[in-house]
């Protein structure tokens, strides 16, 4: 849950409480106020994870929106009826590192920055081996979108230069992790810097019969009418969220959705897991 407060003198006073329970409390502006986010390590990965509260939101193409692409249309309400963990950044070059030397079936791909850099060049299926090491999953599309969010209706949590690394202020490289402004949810990099995985098939016309009840995506690989799933290639799309430090403004939104084939790595695909509980 996310505890409000209106002084440094009450967060002082929490702060040590949190930290008897073994969390961490971290400080974002929501919504012109000072929120108390929970947060706390995975002892499997070492990343934060902070938690999202369940609760329902409007998902899709914002009315506010200058630009939105194929497929994020209708808007439409969802309800994420269980809260969840979800890592504050982007899983970093540091942690995959410790899952590649644990799970030894898996090697480290190649064209990664230091450590505390997100890590980049993995497939859909290995970011699911990573996030299932690390104690949990992909997020749906929808879990990463009501996070990404983090309480905002409109395209964008904030100012994108504040927020994000686009093409527009990133020389078009990738930067190390939490160097921008978070969200509401005290959540980093949800747009810009690199892709996200999320756990979901593609499917361009999903919005227009998802279920509003947390929604899965389409039950397999669908069609695409200038790429077909069973035409030349077999492509099987999942979905990348969160655009990236190589692309220009117009893909660095909340409800922005592209594709790409599942076992093909893209050279700014990243990922962060979510975990129902941290032990």
């Amino acid at each position: 849950m996310t505890i409000r407060i209106m002084t440094i003198r009450v967060r002082s006073i929490l702060r040590p409480v949190a930290c008897a329970l073994g969390l961490a409390l971290v400080t974002a502006s929501a919504r012109g106020q000072e929120s108390l986010i929970r947060a706390r390590t995975n002892p499997k990965d070492l990343q934060f994870y902070v938690w999202v509260p369940p609760g329902t939101f409007q998902m899709g193409c914002s009315p506010t929106a200058a630009e939105c692409g194929d497929g994020e249309r209708p808007l439409h309400a969802v309800n994420i009826s269980h809260g969840f963990w979800i890592g504050r950044t982007e899983v970093t070059v540091a942690a995959f590192k410790g899952f590649t030397t644990g799970s030894g079936s898996i090697a480290m791909p190649e064209r990664q920055q230091g450590d505390q850099y997100p890590v980049v060049n993995v497939t859909w299926t290995d970011a699911q081996a990573y996030c299932h090491w690390a104690g949990g999953r992909l997020p749906t599309e929808a879990e990463w979108e009501y996070a990404a969010r983090g309480g905002a209706t409109g395209g964008r949590y904030g100012v994108l230069d504040e927020i994000a690394w686009y093409a527009g202020n990133s020389s078009g490289q990738p930067h190390q992790v939490a160097t921008k402004k978070p969200n509401g949810y005290g959540l980093y990099d949800m747009l810009g810097n690199v892709f996200e995985w999320a756990a979901d098939w593609y499917g361009v016309d999903y919005y227009r019969a998802s279920p509003a009840v947390d929604p899965q995506g389409p039950e397999g690989p669908q069609d695409d009418p200038l790429t077909p799933a069973g035409g030349p290639g077999f492509h099987k799309y999942r979905v990348l969220r969160g655009g990236n430090a190589g692309l220009d403004s117009s893909y660095q939104t909340v409800s922005r959705r592209l594709r790409h084939d599942f076992n093909r790595p893209s050279s700014f695909g990243g990922l962060r897991c979510v975990l129902a509980q941290i032990p």
